[in-house]
């Protein structure tokens, strides 16, 4: 499959409004999100922002999916960590390599730094990739609090 990954620009915020939908909406992530998010982080993706940036996969004649990466510094292994938040291929896309080709591309852009991902054990098909790709799973709890 002849594909290519390319920073996200504000002429792929709708397409990539509706992925969101379908990402959001779906077990493989545990809240629902909202319009206003999926706007501000798509935003935050194609704007100047310090903290995140989005990726397109493509082939030439569609979006094929997208993936997000915001920035942050672990203080736990001393160096940058770029949490790859949101990975999302369309339905027809799955299964055909592309989502390694999204990861290795991420995780190659960068050098000496952790690269840090969630995902629903249910996700099997998903936490699989992750593994194939050098991730390895942490036995952490992840609190939160929000305002």
């Amino acid at each position: 499959m002849n594909s290519t990954i390319r920073m996200m620009t504000r002429d792929d915020a709708e397409a990539v409004y509706e992925m969101m939908k379908v990402f959001y909406a779906s077990p493989a992530v545990l809240s629902n999100g909202s319009d206003e998010i999926f706007r501000a982080d798509i935003e935050n993706c194609v704007n100047d922002s310090p903290y995140l940036e989005g990726y397109i996969i493509e082939n030439t004649s569609e979006i094929q999916g997208y993936a997000m990466v915001a920035k942050s510094f672990s203080t736990e292994f001393g160096k940058p960590c770029f949490w790859i938040e949101d990975i999302y291929l369309k339905d027809e896309y799955r299964g055909k390599g592309l989502g390694k080709i999204l990861l290795d591309h991420i995780t190659n852009k960068y050098q000496n730094c952790i690269f840090r991902l969630e995902a629903e054990p249910e996700n099997e098909r998903a936490v699989k990739l992750y593994e194939k790709c050098g991730f390895e799973v942490l036995p952490y709890l992840e609190l939160k609090k929000e305002d």
